[in-house]
């Protein structure tokens, strides 16, 4: 795959508790010379991010509830008004990991239906499944009840988690929302091979901090 097309599946991604200003601005930087999806950065950064990505194709994504999935719909759905309000463009909400393993799938639905009303026409919403944390039957679930919640995309993981994305958990994410919903792939994707396992697989986002090493090896 050529250099620029893959860019494109790519959320440039800085998460970490010591991220600083200019590292922040750095990668919305890098995000503009290689003309990356979207960056996705902690809501506190959202503001400077809009502001640094005026008027370009980059888009200002940002994560709801993040990394756990564990606070209160109604904190998870102010997050997202927020965030918007801030000028974010994507949404990556975390599904309440523990409720689902409860069986409270009523519970898990309306919580990610929150998100979803909250960025309704404003913002795509994504929905971080942590699949580390789940069996193949409880992945396939969450899958179902975030695409019957209305969401635009289930993504993998974290990365804060125990693990990341795999070539084999994007094709069982794929094959349950089928060709509706977007499935992005995040964690662990260090290199243009395993960025493109998991675009193979049925990927249409790859979520990484190393986006320039990953596109450094794509075709020119």
């Amino acid at each position: 795959m050529k250099k620029e097309q893959l860019a494109k599946y790519i959320d440039h991604t800085i998460l970490k508790a010591d991220a600083t200003t200019e590292k922040v601005e750095q990668i919305c930087k890098e995000a503009l010379e290689n003309n990356f999806a979207s960056v996705c950065i902690n809501s506190c950064n959202v503001p400077m991010a809009a502001k640094l990505l005026k008027n370009s194709s980059v888009k200002v994504c940002t994560v709801i509830g993040f990394p756990l999935g564990a606070v209160s719909t109604a904190v998870k759905a102010f997050e997202t008004e927020d965030a918007i309000k801030n000028g974010a463009h994507e949404v990556d909400m975390v599904i309440n990991v523990g409720r689902l393993k409860d069986k409270n799938y009523e519970y898990v639905k309306q919580d990610i239906k929150a998100v979803v009303n909250a960025a309704s026409g404003k913002a795509l919403t994504k929905v971080i499944i942590e699949t580390c944390l789940l069996t193949d039957e409880e992945k396939v679930t969450a899958c179902k009840l975030a695409k019957e919640a209305g969401a635009d995309f289930v993504k993998t993981s974290t990365g804060f988690s125990t693990g990341g994305a795999t070539a084999k958990d994007i094709k069982l994410m794929r094959e349950t929302v089928g060709n509706d919903m977007g499935v992005k792939a995040s964690g662990g994707i260090h290199s243009y091979g395993d960025a493109m396992a998991m675009i193979e697989n049925g990927a249409s986002r790859i979520g990484a901090s190393a986006s320039i090493a990953i596109c450094s090896a794509a075709e020119k």
